[in-house]
């Protein structure tokens, strides 16, 4: 009986080796050995006769040979690959029908009526029981998948295996149903588990969408507000940007003048330095006239910080600049403000207003600043040629 049970083992290893397409990713020699562990093992807690043994091994072994030809009936393909070998092996007609029967009973859809039959169904199916069926089940998930059998989310997984569990599935042997019985249950629960958590993350992926698709129809301006919200950043950022340029002119000539001031005018009385005046008067008023045009780029305009409520009704003023509201009592501006957020034409219309003011703030600034740059630039030019032609002239 050894000898033809290792050349099965044998047989199946090669056939699978050479002919099991690499899709079978669970129907393969791992689940073929599971197979036989589990029906040795309900073997050992039956009492039946040598020859069932060894059909119910044998039939272990060669019960999914079938798929290295065909997915669907499978199973026939499986009694004629074992037939075939069984024959080419001299196994006995009694013991091939017995192995034949065998095989036959892992259908999907069989009642299995001897106790033979009930041993191979309920270990092809022991997997339900062991602590390594979530493993096996996404790797059956995945070959459905590649053979196109059907794809399943992970979510109808976890589904049709609680179908399978509580509406299809069953163990027939005593022992199976007294010892793997429990941990089949605890399988259950834990995809129960499994699904109620996927359950609350679809509710909350849902609650999102909704939310989203809600604020999207609720707050068609969105994009409207960001380019608001943008433009405006973008405006302090410029005005920002024209303040340091007329800080550094302020700075580079006051250190001119500094440098003047302290180190050339003095000397000027001299006789033998007369010929610097020109030039040094014509550096400094340059720097005078830069340091000007420096502080009226950043000289804040002064307002009434005054607004009626006329005003305020007939959208005449802008209520979102500080300087023309800062002297208004609060309640006043509050109403105001009020005015406006009531309004979504007005709020909208106030901050056109504010962006359209804060334009022209920027546009005066760097106004000056492109005549500030070029008085600097001017002086500077007409200073050097100032000194080089007092130089060449003494």
């Amino acid at each position: 009986m050894n000898n033809l049970i290792e050349k099965a083992d044998d047989f199946v290893l090669n056939l699978f080796k050479e002919k099991l397409p690499n899709t079978y990713i669970y129907h393969n020699y791992k689940h073929t050995q599971r197979v036989v562990k589990s029906t040795k093992e309900l073997i050992s807690k039956s009492e039946i006769n040598v020859k069932q043994e060894e059909a119910l091994l044998l039939a272990a072994w060669l019960h999914d040979t079938g798929y290295t030809r065909t997915f669907n009936g499978h199973e026939e393909e499986s009694v004629n690959i074992a037939r075939d070998f069984l024959k080419q092996n001299n196994a006995t007609p009694e013991l091939i029908e017995d192995v034949v029967k065998n095989i036959k009973a892992t259908k999907f859809d069989s009642v299995p009526e001897t106790i033979s039959e009930k041993i191979i169904k309920d270990a092809d199916s022991s997997h339900f029981a062991k602590d390594y069926f979530e493993e096996t089940s996404e790797l059956l998930r995945q070959e459905l998948e590649l053979h196109n059998i059907k794809n399943f989310t992970t979510a109808e997984w976890i589904q049709e295996n609680i179908r399978m569990f509580t509406e299809e599935h069953r163990f027939y042997t005593d022992y199976a149903i007294e010892e793997w019985g429990p941990a089949k249950e605890e399988n259950l629960l834990e995809l129960i588990e499994d699904k109620n958590k996927q359950q609350k993350k679809l509710k909350k992926e849902e609650a999102k969408a909704r939310m989203k698709a809600r604020y999207k129809n609720d707050n068609p301006e969105r994009s409207i507000q960001t380019l608001f919200r943008v433009t405006l950043r973008n405006h302090i950022k410029l005005s920002d940007i024209a303040d340091t340029k007329a800080n550094i002119l302020l700075s580079v000539n006051a250190i001119i003048i500094s440098l003047a001031l302290a180190n050339m005018i003095p000397k000027l009385d001299a006789a033998s330095n007369k010929h610097l005046l020109i030039p040094t008067l014509i550096l400094i008023l340059f720097s005078v006239a830069s340091i000007i045009l420096s502080v009226l780029s950043t000289r804040p305009q002064v307002t009434s910080g005054e607004f009626t409520k006329e005003q305020v009704k007939n959208r005449e003023v802008n209520l979102l600049f500080f300087g023309n509201s800062h002297k208004m009592p609060f309640e006043q501006f509050k109403w105001g403000m009020k005015e406006i957020i009531k309004d979504k034409d007005y709020v909208y219309e106030s901050l056109m207003l504010d962006l359209h003011l804060l334009g022209k703030v920027l546009h005066k600034k760097y106004k000056i600043l492109r005549i500030t740059y070029t008085v600097f630039m001017i002086g500077i030019i007409i200073s050097v040629i100032a000194f080089v032609g007092a130089f060449y002239l003494m």
